[in-house]
């Protein structure tokens, strides 16, 4: 009997006289403070689960919505670039036919000052032929030939009139 003598015997028995006597009572209130927060953690994560589900959700839609604005950036600079080919085309057009109509009226002030510089020419011309006529007229006629010049000129007259009548 020596293990009736053992202070650790007389505490293993005190400690089952005690559950056994107030282990009901005491069991009760402890499991149901267990099951309570068994049932607080459940429920945690049940609502962790639905803001989970709910944080998926949002962020699928996110995506979705986050995708479908880069495919519109991406439609809308390409629609801008081809905008911007055609204001180029059309200006590179209009400058060409700015250049062209430009070219054409250099080329026509040019001819008109051809012409210009050619009828002074023949004017100049004309004036240094009469000049010339004149004086080659002067030293060669005399007043003989002069005469029987215009003699010969005032006879043609009514012939010459006579035959612009025809022709009228």
């Amino acid at each position: 009997m020596l293990f009736l003598q053992e202070p650790r015997f007389w505490a293993a028995i005190a400690f089952i006289l005690f559950f056994v006597l107030f282990g009901k009572k005491i069991w009760r209130p402890l499991a149901a403070m267990m099951d309570k927060r068994s049932a607080q953690i459940q429920a945690a994560l049940e609502e962790a689960s639905r803001l989970r589900r709910e944080a998926e959700e949002i962020y699928t839609n996110a995506r979705k919505e986050h995708e479908a604005a880069k495919e519109e950036a991406e439609r809308m600079l390409q629609n801008s670039k081809e905008i911007a080919a055609r204001i180029a085309a059309k200006a590179k057009k209009d400058a060409e036919f700015a250049a062209e109509r430009h070219e054409q009226l250099i080329r026509q002030r040019m001819a008109a000052s051809e012409q210009e510089a050619i009828s002074v020419v023949r004017k100049e011309a004309a004036e240094i032929a009469v000049k010339a006529a004149r004086e080659v007229i002067a030293s060669v006629m005399t007043e003989e030939k002069d005469k029987s010049l215009i003699d010969h000129a005032i006879a043609e007259v009514p012939k010459m009139l006579a035959k612009d009548q025809y022709n009228a």
